[in-house]
């Protein structure tokens, strides 16, 4: 590699290291991503059948087999820009602060023979919002109300192209999650939500019932690290089939997380209330898990100069989103309190499809479209976990310098959604996000 590609590189290497740390996001379909690198992300997230990448690992690893040169590095950057409002009609109202969140990654690939192997760092997704301490949702405690939760994999794919019309692809994940939240309530409200007590701070909670406000408070100000984390493994499968010299299909299945439980530090959490309660102690996020993910699509290279891309996923919330579950084990009083959460997600179809037109050999512009409908009942919508947006119009380009060297970008652009929850909160959230990726090839 030349000193001018080294140049370029360096800064951008930077910026991805540091995303090992903790890589945080917000919701967009559910707490996914609407795609992976902005060549996907720019044609509605579609990717199971067509060439897009190093960010193909994150999706179908088999589509690394399509991947032209015999090696490539990306480097990329993403921005989410979500609004979030919640309101009380005729009432008062709080607008987010959490407006911009910067997610780097990298990949590499290289091709020996049959094999394609490679090593990658993604922002999976996540959610979150960030609330003042004015705010009606502070229930009158006068601290800040928020949250952040990141869910980030270093990814070992291996593809083999195991016929000239047949690939068959794999992932190693390493996955870690991380959560901040500071959380106000009712004293009455919290307390419905205690499913367990025991020891002395067992024997506190009813005298904090009639609390105007109690709060639970795990945060970090780390950008990228959360008060509470944990790590763990999963894995993905694919194929690509090309059933004409133009059509290929793909498919894919990413399997549900194996995380840790994420913890707090021993005195990483406080408990507290109105009057002077005050406690601290361990947060435990007890089996926060990521769902097992399907998808199949297909890509038609319509002319030499037009590709069109679908692909349908299957994202089964259902069986790690009922509730989310934490415990509180005191380090002053002593004894623990649980908490349940209720979530009934639902599992969620997500529609990608986008177009891809070469205007020159240089020049590649991109269009798409995602749906994915909302995945959480209106009841069980909380303003701190507003995973609610639903269509997300995309386009972007891409233009190659030479033959080694070019540059991807994309723009989402989702429109407001809005949800009454259970509590008579208005929760409205759109998006605009973007990605950008250099890439060389070898």
């Amino acid at each position: 590699m030349n000193r001018r590609i080294k140049s370029r590189l360096l800064p951008l290497t930077a910026i991805a290291a540091l995303g090992a740390t903790g890589l945080p996001a917000r919701a967009t379909n559910g707490m996914d991503m609407e795609g992976y690198g902005p060549v996907s992300t720019a044609m509605g997230g579609a990717a199971q059948a067509m060439d897009h990448g190093t960010a193909a690992m994150a999706q179908n690893p088999a589509t690394l087999a399509l991947m032209g040169g015999n090696a490539r590095l990306d480097l990329a950057i993403g921005g989410l820009g979500p609004s979030v409002t919640s309101s009380v009609p005729g009432g008062p109202s709080a607008k987010s602060s959490g407006t911009s969140y910067l997610m780097p990654a990298l990949g590499y690939a290289r091709r020996s023979g049959a094999l394609t192997w490679g090593l990658g760092l993604f922002a999976q997704g996540g959610m979150g919002t960030d609330y003042s301490g004015d705010s009606f949702l502070a229930a009158g405690s006068g601290a800040p109300v928020r949250s952040q939760l990141g869910v980030g994999r270093v990814m070992l794919p291996l593809a083999w192209q195991a016929t000239p019309d047949l690939a068959l692809g794999a992932s190693i994940d390493f996955m870690w999650a991380s959560l901040d939240m500071r959380m106000a309530a009712s004293g009455a409200q919290l307390g419905g939500l205690v499913t367990a007590a025991s020891g002395n701070l067992g024997a506190a909670l009813p005298a904090l019932g009639g609390a105007p406000w109690a709060r639970i408070d795990f945060s970090t100000s780390n950008k990228y690290f959360g008060a509470a984390s944990a790590t763990g493994w999963a894995a993905k499968l694919g194929l690509v089939y090309r059933v004409a010299p133009a059509v290929t299909l793909g498919a894919s299945y990413q399997s549900k997380s194996a995380l840790a439980d994420m913890k707090t530090s021993g005195r990483g959490a406080s408990l507290s209330a109105a009057g002077g309660f005050a406690d601290s102690g361990r947060i435990t996020v007890v089996n926060f898990q990521w769902p097992a993910t399907w998808a199949a699509g297909a890509a038609w290279q319509a002319t030499p100069a037009l590709l069109l891309a679908a692909d349908v996923k299957r994202i089964e919330w259902s069986t790690v989103m009922q509730n989310f579950r934490l415990r509180y084990d005191s380090a002053g009083l002593g004894g623990s309190v649980s908490f349940a959460l209720p979530q009934n997600w639902s599992d969620q179809t997500v529609l990608n499809v986008g177009a891809a037109w070469a205007v020159n050999p240089a020049l590649t512009l991109r269009a798409g479209y995602n749906y994915g409908k909302d995945p959480i009942p209106a009841a069980y919508v909380n303003p701190l976990f507003p995973a609610t947006v639903q269509s997300h119009y995309t386009l972007g380009l891409g233009y190659a310098f030479d033959a080694a060297d070019s540059f991807d970008g994309s723009l989402t652009l989702a429109p407001t959604s809005s949800v009454t929850t259970g509590s008579g909160v208005v929760v409205t959230h759109r998006q605009t996000n973007f990605q950008l990726m250099y890439s060389h090839r070898y």
